[in-house]
């Protein structure tokens, strides 16, 4: 069964995810109408991103939900990276606060992510359908239009049209927006598997992270608000998903963290592989990618879910401004422009960190110990890392922008750095 009549705003969003909720709350303050279709019954509600950093809580701060989900947050997320031995190698505590904020926060995904849709019930003019898959997309000079499919009350399915000016496709990696509009998805996923393992019933109470770079098996520690807890472990090529996950299994990979595994409450258990990929373009005619369908990144320096933050800032106002008419849709191109090449350095940065943390051959280990050492004896060196100063800022060199020093408009000198460390050539590459 189809309904002919389309129901009609003035920008459609695809996918609830934290991109979908944030952009909706931006362009909802400004006014504008908003359909969010998300193809899921309800949100998400398992731990997925851990980290969230001062860029992002400034923008929860602009559309007024910071204190709705500070409760779901730690300040102050220190991160050390650990050898075999448990010695630091960097401790990652920044103490500076540029943009307002303590720069590192460990947070709760699912609840934060609820605060952001519950958010959009102050706007009339946003609506939220759950259980709306989009089938496809028609686009004319004027208007997109989603077919989306649902099910009625009496169990039957239904076609139901959306038509806006603008469609932004937030529905993460698999985004079939993306695929729609063709375009590239440059970059790469490692081979190497991660098991996940989340716990409601942290045993250990340490509010910060760990990343052991440990040559027998790697893995991760991070302690959340509200006694939740996560652990990552590399799995060896011979370890399938279904021995990795199961209970037995999992309780030996725990056995050296926690003084009885099996007391644990776990949450999920499962396996995944990191990806590091970029769109080649965030914006065809009027639909635009955000989020996960325009990059994805490993979880090594917690931004992922930032980035999406990222995004929906700059997409937001830009969208605004073109539906009050004081600008051309042309600026949807600086979408691109600004957003894509922050991405890479961040998505290039998260690869380098894992390299990293992942040697397990006993020369790269030896030669990555010896070198931290070496490096930490420099005091500019260790608050290098310590301050967080290797983390590209958020500025531009092409875009909707003047240069400072030129008053040129649409470029600015400047440089995004995707280096750890940016003064050593240090190869990080080693297996």
């Amino acid at each position: 069964m189809a309904d002919s009549t389309p129901s009609t705003s003035e920008v459609l969003i695809v996918g609830a995810g934290p991109t979908g909720l944030m952009l909706a709350n931006i362009l909802g303050g400004y006014g504008y109408s908003v359909t969010v279709l998300e193809a899921r019954d309800t949100l998400i509600d398992y731990p997925r991103g851990v980290g969230l950093d001062d860029e992002s809580l400034r923008t929860i701060q602009s559309i007024g939900l910071v204190d709705q989900v500070r409760p779901h947050t730690t300040p102050q997320h220190i991160m050390r990276l650990v050898n075999g031995r448990g010695k630091s190698i960097i401790i990652n505590n920044p103490q500076t606060d540029e943009f307002g904020w303590e720069r590192k926060h460990g947070f709760i995904q699912p609840e934060v992510d609820r605060e952001l849709c519950n958010g959009l019930s102050r706007f009339a003019n946003v609506n939220v359908l759950f259980g709306h898959e989009v089938l496809d997309v028609e686009e004319s000079a004027s208007a997109v239009t989603a077919i989306a499919r649902t099910t009625d009350a009496e169990g039957n399915q239904v076609e139901t049209r959306f038509e806006a000016q603008y469609l932004v496709g937030c529905e993460g990696g698999k985004s079939p927006t993306r695929k729609r509009l063709g375009v590239s998805f440059e970059g790469e996923s490692p081979s190497t598997r991660w098991l996940v393992v989340d716990v409601n019933n942290d045993p250990l109470g340490t509010p910060n992270v760990f990343l052991g770079a440990d040559p027998e098996r790697p893995y991760v520690s991070i302690g959340l608000p509200h006694a939740v807890r996560r652990w990552e472990f590399m799995l060896r090529d011979d370890e399938t998903e279904e021995q990795a996950t199961d209970p037995e299994f999992v309780n030996r990979m725990l056995a050296s963290h926690v003084p009885d595994p099996s007391s644990l409450n776990y949450i999920r258990r499962r396996v995944f592989t990191h990806h590091a990929r970029v769109a080649g373009s965030f914006r065809k005619g009027r639909q635009i990618i955000a989020g996960d369908a325009a990059h994805l990144m490993p979880v090594w320096m917690g931004q992922g879910w930032n980035s999406g933050m990222r995004d929906a800032t700059n997409l937001g106002w830009k969208l605004a401004t073109i539906l009050s008419g004081q600008a051309t849709d042309k600026l949807l191109d600086t979408f691109t422009d600004e957003r894509r090449d922050h991405a890479k350095a961040m998505v290039d940065l998260s690869l380098t960190m894992g390299k990293v943390i992942k040697i397990t051959n006993p020369l790269g280990v030896f030669a990555r110990d010896t070198a931290s050492s070496v490096l930490n004896l420099f005091p500019s060196v260790k608050s290098y890392f310590a301050d967080m100063r290797f983390k590209p800022m958020p500025r531009y060199v092409k875009g909707a922008l003047a240069d400072p020093s030129t008053k040129a408009s649409g470029t600015a000198n400047g440089k995004l750095t995707n280096k750890l460390i940016p003064f050593t050539t240090a190869n990080t590459n080693i297996s």
